[in-house]
C-alpha cells in the first residue's frame, strides 16, 4: 500500500511539472540563419528570414553583448541600434519577414573593444516583435561571431561609388560618345558578382527605390517584380577575397545617343549562391550572394542639341516629394558659366535664393523649406557671367512637398 502511495504521489508531481511547463510562453518566432560570421573591422550585411510569426510587427533592432533568458538585450550592454536608412525589411509570404541586417563599422568596433576587455567575442542582433492582438512582446536573437580577417563572412556589397572622371551628369551633344566610367565596389567575403547594365530611356517610367536594390536584398517573391529596362551589357565575374573591385561600364559606343533628353544607366546586381549567407524560409533556401543594405547609384547623362543649355535634373516637373525625404536640387550646367543662382518661388514670391560657384550643380534645401507643404512651388537656375549678368536660365519646374 505504501508503494502505491509513493507511485501516486510521483505521478501527481510529474503532472504538476508538465502543467507548469505548458504554461510557459513558447518562443514561436525564429530566424535563419541563427548565427553568422561578421567582420571585426568594417561593415557586414546579412540576409535574414524570420518565420513562425503570429500576427506580430517588427519593432526596434539592437546589437548587444549579452542577452537575457527571453533573448532581450541585457541593460548596459547595447552597442547600437539598426539605423533607419538600413531598415529595408519587408513581410514575406504569410508568416515570414525578410530583414537585411547591416552592421555598421561603429558597432563592430564596440564589439571588438568589448572582446578585448576579456568579454565573450560573440555578440547579438536582437529584433523585438510587437503583438498586434495584445500579446506579450517577443525577442529573436542572431548570434554574431567576430571573425579573423573576415573569414566565412557572407558575400555582400558594402559600398558602390561611380567613378566618372568628370561631372556627375554630363551633357552630350546628340550623336557624340560618352566618356568611360566605372563602379568602385567594396564587398565582404568572396563569390560571383553577376548582373547587368541597363539604360532608362527618356519617357520610360523612372525606377523606384526597390528597383535600385540588389536582387538579393529583396524577399523571394519580389525578385521577379523589379522593373526591367533596355539591356546594355551583362557581367559575371568571380571576386577574390580582396574586398575591392572596379567594375567597368559598358562600351560607351553602345549607349543610346540619338534622342535628346535625360538618360539613366542602372547597375543591376543579381542574387548568387553563397553558402555562408543561405537563409531558410521553411520551404527552401534563399540565395543571398550580393546582398546590400542600400540602393545602387545611378549614372545620369543628357543628350542635347545645345551643350550651352541648363537642364534641370531633379526634382523634375510636377514631382511630389515626401516631407521626410531629402530635398535636393540638381541641374546640368554650361561650360562658360562663372556661377549659378538658384531661385525657389511660392507663386510669384521668391522664398529662397542661393548663389553657387560654377563647380556646384547641386543644392540641398534647408530644413525650413519643408514647412511649405502641399503648395505648388517653382524652381529655376540662372547661369551667371563674371559680372553677375544672366547668360541663360533653365525652364521653371514645379514641385510639391507632401505633408504627413
Amino acid at each position: 500500500m505504501k508503494t502505491n502511495q509513493i507511485f501516486t504521489r510521483s505521478l501527481t508531481i510529474l503532472a504538476i511539472g508538465v502543467t507548469f511547463l505548458g504554461m510557459q510562453p513558447a518562443q514561436a518566432a525564429d530566424v535563419s540563419p541563427r548565427g553568422v560570421n561578421v567582420k571585426s573591422f568594417g561593415t557586414t550585411t546579412v540576409f535574414l528570414t524570420y518565420f513562425g510569426l503570429n500576427n506580430q510587427s517588427p519593432a526596434e533592432a539592437l546589437w548587444c553583448g549579452e542577452i537575457n533568458a527571453d533573448r532581450s538585450c541585457v541593460s548596459g550592454t547595447v552597442f547600437g541600434r539598426l539605423p533607419r536608412r538600413y531598415n529595408i525589411g519587408r513581410t514575406s509570404g504569410q508568416n515570414n519577414y525578410t530583414d537585411i541586417m547591416t552592421i555598421p563599422a561603429s558597432v563592430a568596433r564596440k564589439a571588438y573593444q568589448d572582446a578585448a576587455r576579456g568579454n565573450n567575442s560573440d555578440f547579438f542582433y536582437v529584433r523585438r516583435w510587437r503583438s498586434n492582438n495584445g500579446g506579450p512582446d517577443e525577442y529573436v536573437a542572431v548570434t554574431c561571431r567576430l571573425s579573423s580577417g573576415g573569414a566565412r563572412v557572407p558575400f555582400s556589397i558594402t559600398s558602390v561609388k561611380l567613378v566618372t572622371g568628370g561631372k556627375p551628369a554630363p551633357a552630350v551633344v546628340t550623336g557624340s560618345t560618352l566618356p568611360q566610367f566605372g563602379a568602385q565596389i567594396s564587398y565582404n567575403g568572396t563569390g560571383r558578382l553577376k548582373g547587368r547594365w541597363e539604360v532608362v530611356l527618356p519617357g520610360d517610367p523612372p525606377p523606384t527605390g526597390r528597383d535600385l536594390l540588389t536582387e538579393a536584398s529583396l524577399p523571394l517573391e519580389e525578385r521577379g517584380l523589379q522593373r526591367r529596362y533596355t539591356l546594355l551589357e551583362r557581367f559575371d565575374i568571380f571576386l577574390q577575397p580582396t574586398g575591392q573591385v572596379l567594375l567597368p561600364s559598358p562600351d560607351p559606343t553602345k549607349f543610346p545617343k540619338g534622342s535628346t533628353g535625360a538618360y539613366q544607366i542602372l547597375l543591376r546586381i543579381e542574387a548568387t549562391d553563397d553558402k555562408e549567407g543561405d537563409s531558410s524560409i521553411g520551404t527552401g533556401i534563399v540565395n543571398s550572394g550580393g546582398v546590400a543594405g542600400f540602393s545602387m547609384p545611378v549614372f545620369r547623362y543628357f543628350m542635347t542639341a545645345n551643350v550651352d543649355k541648363i537642364t534641370p535634373i531633379e526634382p523634375l516637373a510636377n514631382r511630389k516629394i515626401a516631407v521626410g525625404q531629402t530635398l535636393r536640387f540638381s541641374w546640368q550646367g554650361i561650360s562658360n558659366a562663372r556661377g549659378y543662382k538658384l531661385e525657389i518661388k511660392d507663386k510669384d514670391r521668391v522664398i529662397l535664393s542661393a548663389l553657387l560657384s560654377s563647380e556646384r550643380t547641386t543644392y540641398t534645401a534647408p530644413p525650413w523649406l519643408k514647412q511649405k507643404t502641399n503648395k505648388l512651388l517653382t524652381w529655376r537656375v540662372q547661369a551667371l557671367d563674371r559680372d553677375g549678368s544672366i547668360l541663360t536660365e533653365s525652364v521653371p519646374q514645379q514641385f510639391q512637398i507632401l505633408g504627413k
